[in-house]
């Protein structure tokens, strides 16, 4: 089975732009990420994806595998999508550019989904701790079933609560600190 890490690199992000080319002690968040993921050893291969000269010139002038992708995607899905179309691939897993401390075991947990040959897709998600992350839009939230299978994520707070009285537990997209 061969398994690839994407990374969604766009540079101009809406929220915070240019935020994958920070530098963040000797490197920039985008090498943090990329050497972190490819010391995990749990991928055949590993790519940044990006609509950006900066952040291609950044990962393979150090070595690393970079490809370009058209800035119109709406979202990380469609860049690593379009960069995917004529590769083969058994299964791809979506690093987040700005996932600096990615780890091995959350990945490696992933991973291991994709040995039962039904499952198509996997996320990593936790139980939200503190409230007060509901509203924060950095904080991706998801909606789950009893099965735990992920019917709908989204950046505002799910579910809404009309009334603060009724007790309703929050989940997070998996973050790497």
């Amino acid at each position: 089975m061969k398994i690839v890490a994407m990374i969604p690199a766009r540079y101009a992000a809406t929220r915070f732009p240019a935020k994958l080319m920070q530098q963040l002690g000797d490197k920039t968040v985008i090498r943090y990420t990329y050497d972190a993921t490819v010391a995990t050893g749990l991928f055949d291969d590993v790519v940044v994806v990006t609509d950006s000269d900066l952040i291609f010139s950044e990962i393979v002038s150090h070595g690393g595998k970079a490809i370009m992708s058209k800035r119109e995607h709406e979202s990380g899905s469609d860049r690593i999508a379009e960069a995917i179309a004529d590769m083969e691939v058994d299964v791809v897993v979506n690093v987040q550019g700005d996932e600096p401390f990615v780890k091995k075991e959350p990945l490696e947990k992933l991973v291991r989904l994709f040995d039962d040959t039904t499952v198509q897709v996997g996320s990593l998600m936790r139980k939200m701790t503190e409230i007060n992350n509901v509203q924060n839009a950095s904080e991706v939230k998801v909606v789950v079933n009893k099965k735990m299978d992920a019917l709908y994520f989204s950046r505002s707070p799910i579910p809404y609560r009309a009334n603060a009285d009724i007790d309703a537990a929050y989940y997070l997209l998996r973050r790497w600190h």
